[in-house]
């Protein structure tokens, strides 16, 4: 069931979903059966190793509804204590024959899209793509989202102008933003435990440093991963 459900694309994927699938049947009988011993302990009975009885609805459903509560509270208290490890994935970005590689971290607040196609954004430093964008178009990002193309040559102009992305967001500070975008051929992206490959995506260029450190050059939402 795990695996048709899930097809999980390594066994330690496959152990893990499998230990939640059993973790989440434990925790729901385990719940009716405590409601069961309190409402109707007369009706309790084991017959050859088998729990059975005749029991209410309302013991069953009482049941479900504290399981459902517990695993809520647990996976909670679960997602606040992921490591960094967690947090961070190695990504290569496809252009033609030309890969970029780097680090990045999941932003759970991006949930990025590019409005007409509606395909995901992965934000990426400027500076890792002077190998495969003009760095006229790099070096005056501003000055394009204003629709100012003057500093750009004519003929990088004439054969970027299709390809580049006007991608509006809002963020804290910044209600009303506007990223610049290019299409990439495809995105790969793994850590010890996840890899995904990705043919549609899309590259929001921004112009400054994610980091003071430089711990990682780009964010990916939730969405692309999940």
């Amino acid at each position: 069931m795990c695996y048709i459900a899930f097809t999980p694309n390594n066994p330690k994927k496959m152990l893990k979903q499998l230990l939640i699938f059993y973790m989440t049947s434990f925790v729901f009988g385990g719940a009716a059966l405590c409601i069961i011993y309190f409402i109707q302990p007369n009706q309790a009975m084991t017959k050859n190793g088998l729990f059975s009885g005749n029991y209410t609805l309302k013991a069953v459903f009482l049941g479900g509804i504290i399981g459902f509560i517990i695993l809520i509270i647990t996976f909670k208290i679960v997602k606040t204590k992921l490591s960094s490890k967690d947090m961070f994935y190695e990504i290569q970005i496809y252009f033609g024959e030309k890969i970029i590689k780097t680090i990045s971290m999941i932003d759970t607040g991006n949930m990025l899209k590019e409005p007409i196609t509606n395909i995901p954004v992965v934000i990426v430093e400027h500076t890792l793509l002077y190998e495969v964008i003009p760095k006229q178009i790099l070096n005056n990002i501003d000055e394009i989202l204003m629709g100012n193309f003057e500093h750009i040559p004519e003929d990088i102009k004439n054969e970027y102008i299709t390809k580049l992305k006007f991608i509006p967001f809002s963020s804290i500070g910044k209600a009303n933003g506007m990223l610049l975008g290019i299409k990439a051929d495809k995105l790969t992206i793994k850590n010890d435990e996840y890899t995904n490959t990705i043919d549609k995506i899309i590259i929001g260029i921004y112009n400054k440093s994610l980091t003071k450190r430089g711990e990682y050059q780009s964010l990916i939402g939730i969405n692309v991963i999940s």
